[in-house]
């Protein structure tokens, strides 16, 4: 099995484990044939973006167990869909991204100047 990349091209990293997020639920912003929404964006949620996806249709504040999903709120890392992260970022609203966490498939989708400009410089 291929080691999967992140944007820089080296070994895509965990994005996080509590809430545990990806599409697969292993940590990481894996993504696969069966996901349709290109989970591939680790990011950290802003009040901003999270009110933003909710009013696209997209709740991820209120938790929903039967998926596995928690709910989030600001500072939770989560695999964003990069089409929802390009949306927010033609609004002003694109939260920061961990780049060493973000998979190489979002370069289809988003040019990395933008994911750049937007880098969360962890502590």
């Amino acid at each position: 099995m291929e080691t999967a990349k992140n944007v820089l091209g080296g070994a895509l990293q965990t994005c996080c484990t509590d809430p545990m997020t990806g599409f697969y639920r292993d940590g990481k912003c894996n993504t696969g044939e069966d996901d349709y929404g290109t989970h591939v964006i680790c990011a950290e949620m802003t009040d901003e973006f999270l009110a933003f996806t909710r009013s696209k249709g997209n709740d991820l504040i209120t938790p929903k167990p039967n998926y596995r999903f928690p709910g989030l709120k600001q500072g939770d890392k989560w695999c964003l869909c990069a089409l929802r992260w390009r949306e927010a970022l033609q609004v002003g609203v694109a939260p920061p991204v961990v780049l060493e966490r973000t998979h190489q498939k979002a370069l289809q989708f988003v040019k990395l100047e933008d994911l750049q400009a937007h880098e969360l410089k962890e502590k």
